[in-house]
């Protein structure tokens, strides 16, 4: 299955902590880069995520975040009465040494451990993070292998286009092999010294030979026929496939270096012309 390496999913999920989200997002890369941003509760779980992501996807440049909202209403936050004593003997141990030492209540609040939320086990909501990553990715891979479909269906007009136009050309080569040998024997017949017929066919043999392209028609078949193939895969076949696009390209310049006829360059032409155009599109597969 072709998939893009463009793609973006969310989700949600409740726990004891709050509301759990997990986004992923992503990019074209020629590998896989993963960022990752995490709440400190799940600071301890980045390694696990990371092999989760990297078992799902190949290449791309992907975002992971995961983020905690804490649960709302009464109870939700509670008071460390005894965290909050300590800083206060704290407090006025200080004041005598520090008379204009001041300290504001919402820094008290803000100070680690005063206030708390109710909370369950963190490996439960380590467990719950996982289970929330993998429906994303679930999602997230569904809406590359959409994309990736619509990117497959484009590459293979284009393929069918390339194995038309060497059609094409196998039909065109008889007409201009005889309209070359026309313009030689014309030419041949001019010299002041005239071939004999051992000669002229010789001559008339080279050159016919140096505008054979049968070899290189047939590669491109052969390549055609692999992309096909490819593009059935159910793995990540970019970079296979832009491997291939280079064999393509390599055809269709010597198909243009050994046209002597406007109708066969033509056709060159348009052959370079689709192999840009399925690299364009083989750059966003993974």
């Amino acid at each position: 299955m072709i998939r893009s390496m463009t793609a973006f999913a969310s989700g949600e999920r409740s726990t004891p902590w709050g509301t759990l989200g997990c986004e992923l997002r992503s990019v074209n890369h020629r590998f896989l880069e993963l960022g990752v941003r995490l709440p400190d509760e799940l600071r301890a779980l980045e390694p696990a995520l990371r092999e989760r992501v990297a078992g799902r996807v190949a290449r791309g440049k992907i975002d992971l975040t995961l983020r905690l909202r804490a649960p709302e209403g009464e109870g939700a936050l509670q008071l460390n009465a005894a965290r909050l004593r300590e800083l206060s003997e704290l407090a006025l141990d200080l004041d005598s040494r520090f008379p204009r030492l001041r300290t504001e209540l919402t820094e008290l609040l803000q100070f680690p451990g005063v206030l708390q939320t109710q909370a369950g086990d963190p490996a439960e909501l380590q467990a719950q993070a996982l289970v929330l990553l993998d429906e994303v990715l679930d999602e997230f891979v569904r809406a590359r292998e959409r994309e990736g479909g619509k990117l497959a269906a484009v590459i293979t007009e284009r393929v069918d286009g390339i194995a038309a136009l060497a059609a094409e050309v196998r039909t065109l080569m008889p007409q201009i092999r005889a309209g070359q040998r026309t313009k030689l024997e014309t030419r041949l017949a001019d010299l002041a010294q005239p071939l004999d017929n051992g000669r002229l066919e010789q001559e008339l043999v080279i050159w016919l030979q140096k505008l054979d392209v049968d070899e290189e028609l047939d590669r491109l078949d052969s390549h055609v026929a692999e992309a096909r193939r490819v593009l059935k895969l159910k793995e990540a076949v970019g970079r296979r496939l832009d491997f291939l696009l280079q064999e393509f390209n390599r055809e269709a310049n010597t198909l243009g270096s050994k046209s002597v006829d406007a109708r066969s360059s033509a056709v060159a032409v348009e052959l370079k012309v689709l192999i840009d155009q399925v690299r364009e599109q083989i750059q966003n597969i993974e």
